[in-house]
């Protein structure tokens, strides 16, 4: 009687893939978020976190990420904001356990900066108002003639509209802080009470609030925009004639200067009728003096 033989076949093992990283998208500006994910990277099996880390160039951390024990995974990263322009490498590394790394190319692209020309301004020339004269005065008895000319006191306000591209004079515009933080400008040098006033500022923190101040009091608040530049009308519940700043707060602070006058005009009519009494009185007592020598 012949006994039983059994056969072992051995199953060969599933052959393992090299390490290989996907990166989408490989291209974008700085800034660009990315995902990457992952083939043949095999943790053991023991390893209880499958994580790794996201390197730029082989330095920076900009990700992270995990894997499964089949050897794949994925994650996402974001491209430095001071990447330059140009390939560089980004890499896969495990941060738990030993296993293998995985590295590809992403392609760094500077977008062109954005000009903007506003147009021209045009300045009105001021507006001078004519000298006024009265005409002479006659009277009698005796003849004598008195010409008066009354005094004419005329102010004239002149509104100049300042370009935001053209740098301020030191007159209008002065900032606490260094030229190169920013500046603040008043579209007019000269108001009166009531006017239109409207503050223009750069140099403030992206999306910072600004608080204008003048004589101690709010006068205009609002919001930076993403360039660090606002604008805001300029509102003062009382103010008085002479020069003063207004303050622009927003992290920095800037000031610019601005002139309240108050206009105003005044004849000689009152001074025109004195005169004219004075001469009245003095011809009477003329008059009552050669009738009384006639009379003698």
């Amino acid at each position: 009687m012949m006994a039983g033989v059994t056969v072992l076949v051995a199953t060969p093992a599933a052959a393992q893939q090299p390490p290989a990283l996907t990166v989408s998208p490989n291209v974008g500006a700085p800034g660009t978020g990315f995902k990457v994910s992952w083939t043949g990277i095999y943790f053991p099996r023991t390893c209880e976190f499958r994580t790794v880390r996201v390197l730029w160039d082989g330095k920076t951390v900009v990700g992270s990420g995990s894997g499964d024990s089949n050897g794949t995974g994925s994650g996402s990263a974001t491209v430095p904001a001071n990447a330059t322009a140009g390939s560089h490498r980004v890499t896969v590394q495990p941060t738990s356990c030993q296993a293998s790394s995985a590295s590809n190319n992403y392609t760094v692209q500077i977008p062109p900066p954005v000009t903007t020309t506003r147009p021209p301004v045009t300045t009105q020339p001021p507006v001078t108002n004519p000298p006024v004269t009265n005409p002479p005065v006659t009277t009698r008895p005796p003849v004598i003639t008195t010409t008066t000319t009354p005094p004419v006191t005329t102010t004239t306000t002149t509104t100049t509209t300042t370009d935001s591209s053209t740098p301020p004079s030191s007159s209008t515009t002065d900032a606490l802080t260094n030229p190169d933080d920013g500046v603040l400008v008043l579209d007019k040098e000269n108001i009166q009470p009531g006017d239109d006033l409207t503050a223009t500022g750069t140099g403030c923190p992206k999306g910072a609030d600004v608080t204008l101040k003048s004589l101690g009091q709010d006068v205009g608040k609002t919001t930076a925009d993403e360039n660090g530049t606002f604008r805001s009308p300029v509102k003062f519940s009382s103010i008085e004639p002479g020069r003063h700043k207004v303050r622009a707060e927003c992290g920095i602070v800037l000031v610019g200067n601005v002139d309240v006058t108050l206009s105003s005009s005044s004849g000689g009519t009152t001074s025109t009728l004195v005169v004219l009494l004075f001469f009245l009185l003095v011809g009477a007592a003329m008059l009552r003096r050669q009738f009384s020598g006639l009379r003698r």
